[in-house]
């Protein structure tokens, strides 16, 4: 689920870069900018890089557990969808004097994301069925939190922006439990 949110989010992203400005390839991808031995992750090289930052549980939009009725008169009880917020950094991973190229992405960026902070059913039809919405807040990090992010990264500052995805849901839907249906054993016999 959260690497369908995050690939719909480059996609659009790669949709809408591509039809405005005649790109023939992919500029945004999902990656970290290192790899694990500190070398710079090749598929990132030149690229706008939406990276993963944090993974929280979202205590407000609660929603209860759902029961359904099946087929042979039993309530199937659902455990309550889990909401999660995301925390991505979006980086412009240009070097060897592209840094020009670096400002003009990550602007355009986020000019795309400021103009569309909603993605849903509606006006993105293939998103993935199990993601409900998704909407992305930008988040304002004072000068220390972002050194300790780039820190944790492994990297130094490349242009960036930092956003809260907010509205994942996790719904495994499991059924919890069964109870039977009680009801008017005259109109049961009726039935049968």
């Amino acid at each position: 689920m959260i690497s369908a949110a995050l690939s719909h989010l480059v996609a659009q992203l790669n949709q809408y870069l591509k039809s405005n400005f005649q790109l023939v390839e992919d500029v945004v991808v999902v990656s970290n900018l290192l790899e694990l031995d500190g070398s710079v992750a090749p598929q990132a090289n030149n690229k706008l890089v939406l990276t993963l930052v944090n993974i929280e549980k979202d205590t407000v939009p609660f929603r209860p557990a759902s029961t359904l009725r099946s087929t042979d008169e039993r309530l199937l009880q659902h455990g309550a969808p889990l909401f999660l917020n995301l925390y991505v950094m979006l980086s412009a991973n240009f070097g060897a004097g592209n840094y020009a190229e670096a400002l003009k992405y990550i602007g355009l960026a986020i000019a795309y994301f400021q103009q569309r902070p909603v993605f849903d059913r509606h006006n993105s039809p293939g998103m993935d069925r199990r993601i409900e919405k998704l909407l992305l807040d930008i988040q304002n990090l004072p000068i220390p939190d972002l050194n300790n992010v780039w820190s944790l990264l492994g990297g130094r500052y490349l242009p960036s922006m930092f956003y809260k995805v907010r509205m994942i849901t996790v719904d495994a839907n499991v059924v919890m439990g069964q109870t039977p249906v009680i009801g008017d054993p005259q109109l049961a016999a009726r039935r049968g």
